[in-house]
């Protein structure tokens, strides 16, 4: 067996605060050099050929590049944070298993369920996937406690409502092989079954419902801010230090951010579209995006730079919502005072921010239908309100500060997990 490498320290997420350096610290051709080993196999360690574990990818040649054409692919873990979903995770799992890829692929769930059924449905359904238990139930310590135990130097995420197409894992690798990115990632395609789902679908498809974040609307090929999921070069995840557990959401921008803070490139590809399946009723969405309010803030707060005007504008949609609350409530005072003329000339105003913004929903809402030419934009109005509404309540609700962002709509406590340790090869491979 190959000798077992010497145990290095992690550092901690970035502190809040200002970077201290540039976004990229060297071009993306010149990073690609320095990362073609991920791509080959090491003689004695990944290969199938003398001296390598059975079942691993290679030919134990350490020059022999793990490219689309010659294949020789590079062994790939597939780590999935999990809670209570046992309804969605077969689809999620038979399509990571199945997947059109030349190399072991292994498969790691963090289970955070309350109740056993998720991990007893995968050990009977699906015993070549390996499980890990996750006491803390977040997203972030889930990912962390996978990576802890993942044996490759590539790693692909997957979220329990997420669907990989065929030739996902492979065009992932060959894509992080042709850019020299730390991470690579393409959009996420709502798919929905019911008609709200459909049109959840439909208005997080269209620049009302992201403000033309390119993951949830596509776009061209190129470096970008953040992506959908994401397939990860093992090292640069260890030398950021892993997911920040203490981010129950907006983890992944926060982990994307600190990527491109070392120097390293988030790649956007098209090519990586994922399904996914939007959040069932009105009260679950209004949740999830005052979670996601709630924590970009906490982000914000400690990477002011990465902010965009998407991010401002929902929050700033509420506060003039409620300011027109209060301007009418003054107009109605006038008007009972017997200055008429000055209480129309308020209601008047307060109407305004209101009207515009209702006949912005219609309108957009209108065009999206007729386009696409579909019907489930009629409820699309009401799933953007929430979604704007809820987002920008959970921004404006949330302290903005890592230790007291508990959030109360998850009424948890959770402790913080460790970043994961540094990645050494093991003969594990699950496939």
């Amino acid at each position: 067996p190959p000798p077992a490498k010497a145990a290095v320290s992690l550092p901690t997420p970035s502190p809040p605060g200002p970077l201290p350096f540039p976004l990229r610290s060297r071009p993306l051709h010149s990073q690609r050099s320095d990362r073609a080993a991920v791509f080959r196999s090491p003689a004695g360690n990944e290969g199938d050929g003398p001296g390598g574990d059975p079942g691993r990818a290679g030919s134990g040649d350490p020059g022999a590049p793990a490219d689309p054409g010659g294949g020789r692919r590079p062994p790939v873990s597939i780590i999935i944070p999990a809670r209570n979903a046992a309804g969605t995770l077969p689809a999620t799992l038979e399509a990571a298993l199945g997947q059109d890829y030349e190399g072991p692929i292994e498969v790691i769930v963090a289970d955070g369920s309350e109740t056993p059924e998720t991990t007893e449905m995968i050990r009977r359904r699906f015993p070549e996937v390996r499980v890990v238990p996750n006491p803390d139930r977040a997203t972030p310590a889930a990912l962390n406690r996978a990576l802890r135990v993942a044996a490759h130097r590539i790693v692909v995420r997957c979220d329990a409502h997420a669907v990989f197409p065929g030739n996902y894992v492979a065009t992932a690798v060959a894509t992080l092989a042709r850019t020299g990115a730390a991470n690579v990632g393409g959009r996420q395609v709502p798919v929905g079954q019911t008609v709200f789902e459909r049109a959840v679908a439909l208005a997080t498809t269209t620049f009302l419902g992201t403000g033309g974040a390119r993951w949830r609307q596509g776009g061209r090929e190129g470096p970008t801010d953040t992506v959908y999921l994401g397939a990860f070069r093992r090292e640069a995840l260890d030398a950021v230090g892993g997911y920040d557990a203490s981010l129950l959401r907006n983890q992944d921008y926060d982990l994307n951010w600190r990527l491109r803070a070392s120097g390293e490139t988030v790649w956007f590809d098209p090519a990586l579209s994922v399904a996914y399946r939007p959040r069932a009723g009105l009260r679950a969405l209004a949740r999830q995006y005052f979670e996601y309010g709630w924590w970009k803030r906490v982000v914000l707060r400690r990477f002011p730079e990465s902010g965009r005007a998407r991010h401002r504008a929902a929050p700033l949609l509420l506060l003039g919502l409620l300011f027109s609350l209060f301007a009418s409530a003054a107009g109605a005072s006038l008007l009972e005072a017997g200055a008429t003329a000055a209480g129309e000339a308020v209601l008047g105003a307060a109407a305004l921010a209101p009207a515009a913004y209702l006949l912005l929903l219609l309108a957009g809402s209108l065009a999206v239908g007729v386009r696409r030419a579909t019907p489930y934009a009629l409820g699309m109005p009401l799933v953007l309100a929430v979604m704007h509404l809820s987002w920008a309540a959970g921004f404006w609700m949330s302290p903005g500060r890592e230790r007291s962002a508990a959030s109360p709509a998850l009424q948890e406590d959770r402790a913080a997990v460790p970043a994961p340790a540094p990645h050494t090869d093991r003969a594990t491979a699950r496939r």
